[in-house]
């Protein structure tokens, strides 16, 4: 029975592909059925033809429309369609019954994204978030045909009342499967909390990557932390998140996560399944918001970005938004715009040319800085436990000895946190502080 959670037997990329876009309203709908292709080319298929129309409400048998239905099938069949994808959540029976009209596979928006994730997911939890979602999906898709397999007695004898039906022995497979996948992803999740809470107790800063998909946020990623992460002209080029340690001028080393790229009307099983992944952008300290500049729908991405943000519990992370690939619009030169505060709140930039990265990286800087002091301290030799501490924080940027085995500690840290280390020994710390010269910690800058 492994086949029932073998998704790919539903389609298959590559596969010669009819896409059916319906408008509900009188809004222009040409985005989300452009968004649809670049979807379906994602997943290696081949579009052969694309079906649109207008209705108030989807038909209950075949959510076109009968007459619509008709078209199709012979579009289809002249076209040689193998897969017919909806922009749209089919209901089981309308799935059901366009499959057995059109005699070919009938998919969906969200089936077609779980597909694609499926493909690009590379890690262990990825993986396991992916199946967990897909299961969920198949779940109220779950029809089988296999009558001839169901056990029609039970008990003994002639007289015993029905037996465990086909799709019931499925149900039972389906649900036991998904507890396991829980199970391993509780621990998954559980070494990942480790690492967050391990980076918490250091004090390092967090500056998720975020946006919609295609954004180009993993060229973004690499030009920053001078990483290798696969980045491709592309819908979800990139699933599983990666960390990098950057060290910035002012806030001193600083964790960068690329994060999967968001979509409009993502999948809301998707952002459930996502959630664990999606833990650097919700506990960041601060989102850069990578968008398009040159994209005709970049206000509704931005919007969506906004509600994806939103719904995995992200919506109070400061955010700073960078307008990506400028270099494709003629005129426009890297520059940083400033809130009513004087702080940086948006910066244009060229990930790709790598056009005003020193803009961005000083905005960012200035953004995280705000708690954030540098210090010089002269530590003597019976400061051991204060120095080892500083070290597990991550704090210390460079170090070295004098002739009488002082030790001479540059650190840069959220001055909060060294206001409680500072309290914690006594205010060894502050005596310690040689540049600048007559610092002190205030009672205000370390209360909760």
């Amino acid at each position: 029975m492994t086949a029932l959670f073998d998704f790919d037997e539903r389609y298959k990329g590559g596969a010669r592909a009819f896409l059916v876009s319906v408008n509900f309203s009188q809004n222009d709908d040409s985005g989300s059925l452009e968004e649809l292709k670049m979807l379906a080319i994602s997943s290696g298929a081949e579009i052969v033809g694309i079906l649109t129309c207008t209705r108030s409400s989807p038909d209950p048998k075949y959510f076109i429309g009968s007459g619509k239905a008709a078209e199709l099938k012979s579009q289809v069949e002249f076209w040689d369609g193998e897969t017919v994808i909806f922009n749209h959540e089919l209901s089981p029976s309308q799935e059901r019954n366009l499959e057995g009209l059109l005699g070919c596979r009938v998919i969906t928006r969200t089936a077609l994204i779980l597909d694609i994730f499926a493909d690009r997911a590379r890690t262990r939890e990825g993986k396991l978030q992916v199946e967990l979602a897909q299961l969920g999906y198949l779940e109220t898709r779950l029809v089988r045909g296999w009558t001839h397999l169901e056990r029609q007695r039970g008990g003994f004898g002639l007289r015993g009342g029905p037996g465990e039906t086909q799709l019931e022995y499925d149900r039972r497979l389906l649900k036991e499967r998904v507890n396991t996948l829980r199970r391993e992803l509780a621990v998954v999740e559980k070494q990942r909390d480790q690492g967050g809470r391990a980076r918490s107790r250091r004090g390092l800063p967090v500056v998720s990557l975020v946006g919609y998909t295609n954004s180009g946020k993993s060229t973004l990623f690499n030009t920053l932390t001078n990483a290798d992460v696969y980045a491709a002209d592309q819908l979800f080029a990139t699933l599983d998140p990666t960390l990098r340690t950057v060290t910035l001028p002012r806030t001193g080393k600083t964790v960068f996560a690329d994060t999967v790229g968001f979509i409009r009307e993502l999948p809301h099983n998707l952002v459930a399944a996502f959630k664990a992944t999606l833990r650097e952008a919700r506990e960041s300290d601060l989102a850069l918001m990578v968008i398009d500049s040159g994209d005709e729908d970049m206000k509704e991405k931005i919007a969506s970005v906004e509600e994806v943000m939103e719904d995995i519990g992200a919506g109070s992370v400061p955010v700073l938004k960078v307008y990506n690939k400028i270099d494709r619009i003629p005129g426009i030169s890297p520059h940083v715009e400033h809130d009513s505060s004087g702080m940086p709140c948006a910066v244009s930039i060229s990930g790709k040319e790598k056009l005003g990265i020193d803009l961005l990286l000083q905005a960012i800087s200035e953004r995280l800085g705000r708690d954030r002091v540098c210090l010089e301290l002269c530590l003597p030799p019976d400061a051991g436990a204060l120095r080892q501490r500083l070290f597990e924080m991550g704090a210390i940027d460079s170090e070295s000895y004098d002739d009488i085995g002082c030790d001479h500690l540059r650190i840069t840290h959220s001055l909060t946190e060294l206001a409680r280390l500072s309290a914690r020994f006594g205010g060894d710390l502050e005596r310690f502080v040689t540049v600048p010269a007559g610092f002190r910690f205030h009672k205000e800058s370390w209360e909760d």
